[in-house]
């Protein structure tokens, strides 16, 4: 199954962004370990974005959710680590779906 790993990644510093990329990371390495293929939006869309001009940081956010959505909408289920505005965003999207949200790494079979 493909399952999509969503938490926060906006922070006030690059250290905190990168600490929660790191535990976004972690999560899908463990739903490898379960056999699954995990998929982080902001795997993604932060490189592409990074690449590109924006006239305001507004702009910036829709273009790297717009871009997470997409890859989260392939998904078959999203574990969600945290919550933030865009979290809620990939959760719904699934839900929307009558796919899964998982909680925890537990639930995951």
């Amino acid at each position: 199954m493909i399952i999509g790993v969503a938490g926060p990644y906006s922070a006030s510093t690059a250290e905190q962004r990168q600490q929660n990329l790191d535990a976004m990371n972690r999560a899908a390495a463990e739903v490898y370990k379960k056999g699954h293929i995990p998929f982080i939006g902001i795997n993604v869309s932060v490189p592409v974005v990074n690449q590109m001009a924006f006239e305001n940081e507004e702009k910036r956010y829709e273009a790297i959710m717009k871009m997470s959505l997409a890859l989260i909408d392939l998904c078959e289920a999203l574990l969600v680590i945290g919550e933030s505005k865009g979290v809620e965003m990939e959760k719904q999207l699934i839900l929307k779906k009558g796919l899964k949200v998982y909680y925890s790494l537990e639930e995951i079979a």
